[in-house]
Formats: C-alpha cells, structure tokens, sequence
C-alpha cells in the first residue's frame, strides 16, 4: 500500500503505519464524549505531531465556531464533520470511511459525502469508503459490488460530485 509491504510487518510497525498513514471515518463517529470538538481532532493530532493544524481542520469542515462544544452538543452531521476533521488532521494518504453516512439523513450524509469527495480531490488522498447506499456509488472512482462476502462486480465509477447524486 503506497509502497509499503503490509505483509510481514510486526505489530508495532502496522500501528505506526495506521497512525501516519490512514485516516479512519467510522458510521457512528467514536468522538469521546467528554472531549469538545476541538479537543476531539487534537486528540488524534498530538499523536501525529500536527496539534497546530487542530482549529484549521475544524474550520474547514465549517464547525469553527462550535470547536468547544461537546459531541452531545452537537447534530449528528456535525459530530460525523468532527470524526472528518480527526481524520484529516493526520493529512492520510489513506481514508477508509465505514457506513460515513449510515447514521444521517439523506441530506446530511450528502453534505458529509460532498465534504469528504472534495477534501480526497484536493488533497489527492485515496478514499475507499463501504456503504449500503447505491445511490452514493456514483461518486467513486472505482465501484466494487459484493454480494455474502464475494467480489461480484467490478466497475469504473462515474466520479460525479455527491451533490450531483439523487
């Protein structure tokens, strides 16, 4: 992956390569709870040594003015834009997004989905996100259909913007 041979690597070695390297988007956002939206995305930065890019990354995903509310303060859009801006804050060559719009309505998710499209564009990160939503496949790049486990499809996707999607 990007060079690296997984394969072989001891634990520590996968660990590091998963915190320098990969970006996590999960369905139900993991934020801690008793953490604010600010010190939810430094949490993950102090780890990668990127701490100053914390309040920028949040501006970016629009939630500047609510950085110092905590999760339950917070939609379910904006906490999924939190766990986005964890994510980012790492600068990952890698995003895997489970299910990033699973826990929001069908406009939320969009927003979320036109967030996370336009951040992989410009930054030239790879996104593999699995979703149960069809309708979503047109965003990517590349549509990988599985059916009990098994590759049944593979297909070149459309790339249009999620906002494009209907």
């Amino acid at each position: 992956v990007f060079g690296s041979r997984l394969a072989g690597m001891s634990e520590a070695e996968l660990t590091a390569y998963r915190r320098e390297t990969v970006g996590f988007v999960f369905q139900m956002f993991n934020l801690v709870p008793t953490l604010t939206a600010l010190e939810n995305v430094r949490l993950v930065a102090q780890l990668v040594g990127n701490d100053q890019l914390s309040a920028g990354v949040l501006e970016r995903v629009g939630l500047g003015e609510r950085k110092n509310q905590l999760p339950a303060q917070l939609s379910g859009g904006e906490q999924q834009r939190v766990a986005i801006a964890r994510a980012l804050v790492k600068q990952p060559l890698l995003m895997l997004a489970d299910e990033p719009t699973g826990a929001l309505d069908q406009e939320t998710g969009r927003d979320v989905l036109s967030l996370l499209w336009e951040e992989t564009r410009s930054r030239e990160m790879t996104m593999l996100m699995v979703t149960h939503n069809t309708a979503f496949e047109r965003i990517g790049d590349l549509v990988i259909r599985l059916r009990s486990g098994q590759v049944v499809e593979v297909a070149p996707g459309e790339a249009v913007h999620p906002q494009q999607v209907e």
